[in-house]
């Protein structure tokens, strides 16, 4: 589970046996868990789920996502190979 990112207290991780899913970061900080999509052809971001995480909690993810979209959609391919689109 490398992580790529640590921000305001968030880690952000890809697991490495998700080969078969299209890109995604998993997000947690203490017992909050979310996973979001990485929707490269739309810069857009989707939440697949969240656990524990508050409306407030999700802008700010969301915001971080945004802030480095880039960098997480290289270290995706770069960890699991550039998915086909």
């Amino acid at each position: 589970m490398p992580t790529v990112l640590l921000i305001d207290g968030w880690r952000f991780f890809f697991f490495m046996s998700e080969r078969d899913e299209p890109p995604h970061i998993h997000v947690e900080k203490g017992d909050a868990d979310a996973k979001y999509w990485l929707l490269a052809d739309e810069f857009d971001v989707r939440e697949v789920y969240s656990y524990n995480v508050s409306p407030a909690e999700r802008r700010a993810i969301r915001r971080i996502i945004f802030e480095h979209f880039d960098y997480l959609l290289a270290k995706y391919e770069e960890i699991h190979g550039r998915p086909e689109r």
